[in-house]
């Protein structure tokens, strides 16, 4: 059973509340009841991801410009989705994305998809994100390890997200020890193929790792040739009402 004894600084708190982190839809022309939902009154949301091409395209899209404007005058706050490759994309292609994003659909922060996690690339991610904090003010940096990192990242990001994958591994997870010394706001958890049935099982794993930025759904990866985050989870309704009273860590 997972679990973690929380007896440090980042130690469990009644008053932080979980909340959704949208890993990204398909386009709004192919996900419109997605996109639309997101703007529902109520619902708990800390950030939804953008990604237009895998980036931000080669030119604007009406499309996602429309859809990121009607979240974030909903008060949503929108990151791009910037994919660093574990480390093999450039500095300089990264900024590059980083401008586009910030001067076509006006940001709020960028979420470094497939960040490394091994302490040799700490510099160069470092760097990265300083200039992304110079590019956009106020900038919410997410990285994007989907499993626990060396600890000095910690430190980079706003928030990691230290589980990405499937329930069938998400249920026997550990966390690092070393998560106990943040708060939950620090961490979020992305979960694929999780039935309906478990949905409280998720959550109080998710509470017991001290994360509080969680989004689940039952849909599945294809055996790792499909995107599960696409569309939205069948028991969407469910999990808003539940997540939206407020559940407490």
């Amino acid at each position: 059973m997972p679990h973690l004894t929380r007896s440090t600084t980042g130690a469990a708190s009644t008053e932080v509340r979980v909340g959704f982190g949208v890993p990204g839809f398909a386009h709004p022309l192919l996900a419109p009841v997605e996109w639309s939902e997101l703007t529902r009154p109520g619902t708990p949301l800390k950030w939804v991801v953008l990604n237009v091409a895998n980036g931000p395209g080669e030119r604007p899209d009406p499309h996602c410009l429309e859809a990121a404007g009607r979240l974030r005058n909903a008060g949503v706050r929108v990151i791009g989705h910037l994919d660093t490759t574990y480390g093999a994309r450039s500095f300089g292609e990264l900024v590059s994305d980083a401008h586009r994003y910030h001067d076509w659909y006006r940001v709020d922060g960028f979420l470094l998809d497939r960040c490394p996690t091994e302490r040799a690339a700490l510099p160069e991610v470092r760097r990265t994100v300083a200039t992304l904090r110079a590019l956009v003010d106020d900038a919410h940096i997410v990285l994007g390890h989907g499993t626990h990192p060396y600890p000095g990242y910690a430190e980079s990001g706003d928030q990691l997200v230290t589980f990405a994958g499937a329930w069938s591994d998400y249920r026997w997870s550990q966390v690092a020890e070393w998560t106990a010394d943040y708060p939950p706001e620090h961490f979020c958890h992305l979960v694929h193929g999780m039935p309906h049935g478990h949905l409280d099982e998720a959550l109080r794993i998710a509470r017991w790792q001290g994360a509080s930025t969680i989004y689940f759904t039952d849909r599945g990866d294809g055996g790792g040739h499909g995107d599960p985050w696409e569309s939205l989870p069948g028991y969407w309704d469910d999990i808003v009402s539940r997540v939206g009273t407020g559940i407490s860590e």
